[in-house]
């Protein structure tokens, strides 16, 4: 007897507009859709989140199922997150928190407890099978291209994940939340750090977490002091805004001592280089390359800029064409194709 049992896509439901159109989307081409809901935090919004999710499973007609993650988001995400700016880096717990949380209890969940055949994300990014190696490729909305925050994931993952809105752009998206009533069809975008809840900022989650540590704000090219700040761990290399500082020229930090407590200003070419090494390195497919050009990005929102890759020993040595700026350690290096743009990998920024 032929089997016609529906494939099974598991979908990490947020509650947002992108999560719930995916689960929709797989809905429609035939898939027996399931939502899965991390709960990541133990507090009030995290279970407002829970159900805002229940309701989209609700209105979609599907089964929903709440995972408590928060001891390993504490430990994988959070910690992480506070221990980065506490060493004076900067972190990207989003990375993290892929390739623990969601890609990691979520996935497993999704694939080892109730047997999906796929596991979807709202995310924007694309997966192509070439010749039986799964590589990440932009999106069609190339201003919500997420490819910088999934370097971390490998063909393990990227064998059973889709990305059903890969083929749309976000206007399309909202509409079709419009279209068919969802509930988070007027929502805003989610924060960037979803356990760091307004009207918190930042800056307030971790002056309340070390204090504030009174230190010496120098101008790195003459050593002289400038002023005093209330801790290296408020600020990031590249910032201009926030400083309080008057000068003759726009400041901008230039580098972080966290042991000493000092945060270095300069000119904006003081904070332009060149060379940079990336650790703990991650290729999104097996590769034999060790000495190759890519396209290169060293936060999110930059355009990726060509530059040169030696791998020695399990670090990448970056050597840009142009000089960058605000080159931050903790920050993803991460690595694209430089014919046709899909993700190499990529790894944490060291100097």
């Amino acid at each position: 007897m032929e089997n016609t049992r529906k494939k099974i896509a598991a979908v990490a439901l947020s509650g947002g507009v992108d999560s719930s159109v995916t689960a929709l989307i797989l809905q429609q081409k035939g898939y027996e859709v399931i939502g899965i809901t991390g709960k990541m935090i133990k507090s009030t919004a995290s279970e407002i989140i829970c159900r805002n999710a229940q309701k989209v499973a609700d209105k979609l007609g599907i089964k929903l199922h709440i995972l408590d993650v928060s001891d390993k988001f504490q430990k994988k995400v959070i910690d992480y997150f506070e221990n980065s700016y506490k060493t004076g880096q900067t972190p990207n717990p989003c990375i993290v928190c892929n390739q623990f949380i969601k890609w990691g209890e979520i996935f497993n969940y999704a694939i080892n407890n109730l047997n999906a055949d796929i596991f979807a994300t709202g995310h924007y990014a694309q997966i192509k099978n070439d010749n039986g190696i799964y590589k990440l490729y932009p999106a069609k909305d190339e201003h919500k291209d997420q490819l910088y925050f999934l370097y971390r994931l490998g063909q393990k993952e990227l064998s059973k994940t889709i990305f059903p809105l890969s083929e749309y752009d976000k206007e399309q998206v909202k509409q079709m939340a419009y279209d068919f009533d969802l509930p988070p069809k007027s929502s805003k975008e989610s924060q960037d750090i979803c356990f760091i809840q307004k009207p918190n900022t930042t800056k307030k989650y971790l002056t309340d977490k070390f204090g504030q540590i009174s230190g010496d704000f120098i101008e790195i090219s003459t050593g002289k002091k400038l002023g005093t700040h209330q801790g290296y761990y408020q600020y990031t290399i590249g910032q201009r805004k926030g400083i309080g500082i008057a000068a003759p020229y726009p400041l901008y930090v230039i580098n972080i001592d966290a042991e000493k407590n000092i945060v270095y200003l300069g000119k904006k070419e003081d904070d332009l280089r060149k060379s940079l090494i990336i650790e703990n390195l991650n290729f999104s497919y097996p590769t034999e390359k060790k000495d190759f050009d890519a396209m290169v990005k060293i936060r999110y929102n930059m355009q990726a800029k060509k530059a040169h890759i030696k791998i020695i020993e399990g670090k990448a040595e970056i050597e840009f064409y142009e000089p960058v700026n605000s080159i931050t350690p903790g920050q993803a290096g991460v690595m694209y194709d430089m014919t046709d743009g899909h993700l190499i990998g990529g790894g944490q920024v060291c100097w």
